[in-house]
């Protein structure tokens, strides 16, 4: 015992986690907790990217995904990859992430045994079976009140040693009156079918094949079990899908509820910073949607308000601030000299008020202050800090909040800017008096790992709000894939305000644009663009 726990001091841990079957919000938060501070990440290829993209970004990802007839790294070179990470790691978190259950025909416990041979501590998470998650996203329930009374979970493609052919018992299943379900074996499903006929199970009895289950892609394909070959073929049924056998397959075609969301089917791209997604990425899917969150760009508060007259570089704030000397308090302390705060962007607003908090001042400071927002996202945001706007354009952008400053024929010299440092010089340009202060810096995303580029490859559409996530998109995909002479990115893109929507047809997106710059109109837009 004692040789063991000095082993374990030794060694990282690893967590052998199950993902589910697909959609991410069926993974558990104990899942999700350990894999936003994992240090490696091995994982299969049945993993979606919306759960990848859960992962500490600073993690290592290494990819060991298998398909069928070929395998991309073998079962005992997992094993040791486990030990190994765990031995280079003292003191590492290493999670194993595999699809479904790591220990329902998941070869979890292979791996577990390698880890305790070796002395390394481990860990199981336990994830949601595709074996009964995916008929519930299909509308069937494995058991049911007078006609299945039990269900059982068979691996449809381990084959005997002896013969290479399927080693399963076909006399003792066709005898079952529970449900069947097949995971994997889709390949074999004529023959297995077949054998079950012949040994007596009714050829009438119903099957579903449920293929890419919990995923946007979901299809379910109805036939019996003498016809199963036949459909397979005809509707050319594909891995990854299960099938189920039994009555409860009929109650599918009444209570499958997955197929009817308006978004069912689609994966699209969020390319809002990662602190902004959620609210957008949430909606979505609840919509039926896969939602990849890709941001585009990151948003850093600066440690007090710049005003430079010229910034050379937008990326080269840090060096401005580092020689700023002017003090936070001395800063805040000239806000007397302003009657009108604008603010541009939620990103202005909750820099502002970190800076402000953080130098030992409240929202009394703002006591007779006019305030003036952008747009209906940026009012609910100042709403939060318990502040009322008194100016906001019906033309939500810089252009249309400039002109309805303009048009009250103030002293321009008394209103603040508050804005970030890639903002334009709409703003000044129709307030030529108007002081700015860079409150916030905006960072572009260097590049994104390979497992990312290719699921926004496959995806339907591109979220973007921002000019800025246009224009870094475009830099970071490339915009065709030169070994099959297509493009690489989706081509259809839904815009938050009229800006977002040039920047993209600047570089040929089709367009489809919200009727206001909110989230609530943005998200009935895309509803109303794939349900016409």
């Amino acid at each position: 015992m004692r040789f063991f726990l000095f082993l374990y001091q030794m060694s990282g841990k690893v967590y052998l986690i199950g993902a589910g079957p697909g959609d991410p919000g069926l993974l558990t938060l104990r899942g999700k907790e350990i894999l936003e501070k994992a240090d490696v990440v091995v994982y299969d290829r049945l993993v979606s990217p919306a759960i990848l993209g859960m992962c500490n970004p600073k993690a290592k990802m290494v990819d060991v995904g298998k398909m069928p007839q070929h395998h991309k790294v073998k079962q005992s070179e997992i094993n040791k990859l486990l030990v190994q990470f765990a031995s280079e790691m003292p003191d590492g978190t290493i999670a194993r992430l595999k699809g479904g259950d790591p220990f329902v025909f998941g070869r979890g416990g292979e791996e577990a045994l390698e880890l305790v041979a070796a002395g390394v501590e481990f860990e199981i998470v336990p994830g949601i079976t595709s074996a009964i998650s995916v008929p519930a996203y299909a509308g069937i329930p494995v058991s049911h009140r007078g006609i299945a009374t039990s269900f059982h979970i068979i691996t449809g493609h381990e084959k005997a040693e002896s013969n290479g052919e399927l080693s399963l018992d076909f006399e003792t299943l066709a005898k079952c009156q529970g449900t069947l379900i097949f995971l994997m074996g889709i390949a074999n499903m004529d023959f297995i079918a077949q054998r079950l006929v012949e040994c007596g199970k009714d050829p009438k009895t119903p099957v579903a094949f449920i293929e890419k289950g919990t995923s946007p892609y979901q299809r379910t394909v109805m036939a019996t079990l003498a016809t199963a070959g036949e459909t397979i073929a005809r509707e050319n049924v594909t891995a990854p899908a299960i099938t189920i056998m039994g009555g409860v397959v009929e109650l599918g075609r009444s209570l499958a509820w997955k197929k009817n969301l308006p978004l069912s089917g689609k994966r699209l791209v969020v390319t809002r910073a990662a602190k902004q997604a959620s609210g957008i990425t949430a909606r979505l899917a609840a919509l039926g949607a896969e939602v990849i969150e890709t941001p585009m760009i990151e948003t850093r508060t600066l440690s007090a308000p710049i005003t430079p007259k010229v910034i050379a570089s937008p990326r080269s704030l840090s060096a401005v601030e580092a020689g700023a000397r002017q003090s936070k308090a001395s800063v805040f302390d000239t806000i007397a000299d302003f009657d009108i705060l604008a603010f541009t962007s939620v990103n202005g607003v909750e820099s502002f008020f970190k800076q402000l908090f953080a130098a030992g001042y409240d929202v009394r400071v703002l006591a007779g202050k006019k305030i003036a927002s952008v747009g209906k996202i940026t009012e609910k945001k100042l709403l939060e800090y318990g502040i009322r706007c008194d100016y906001v354009p019906e033309d939500h952008t810089g252009d249309g909040l400039g002109k309805l400053l303009a048009s009250l024929n103030l002293d321009d010299s008394r209103v603040l800017l508050l804005q970030g440092n890639l903002a334009d010089d709409t703003l000044q340009r129709l307030l030529p008096k108007a002081t700015r202060w860079v409150v916030y810096e905006t960072l572009p995303v260097s590049e994104l790992p390979e497992w990312k580029r290719e699921a926004v490859a496959m995806a339907d559409a591109v979220v973007f709000a921002s000019t800025s996530a246009v224009e870094n998109f475009i830099k970071t995909m490339p915009q065709r894939d030169e070994d099959m002479d297509s493009n690489s990115v989706p081509r259809t893109s839904f815009c938050i305000g009229r800006m977002t929507e040039s920047a993209a047809r600047k570089h040929d997106f089709e367009t489809v644009t919200s009727d206001e710059t909110t989230m609530d109109s943005l998200v009935n837009k895309i509803v109303e663009y794939y349900t016409k």
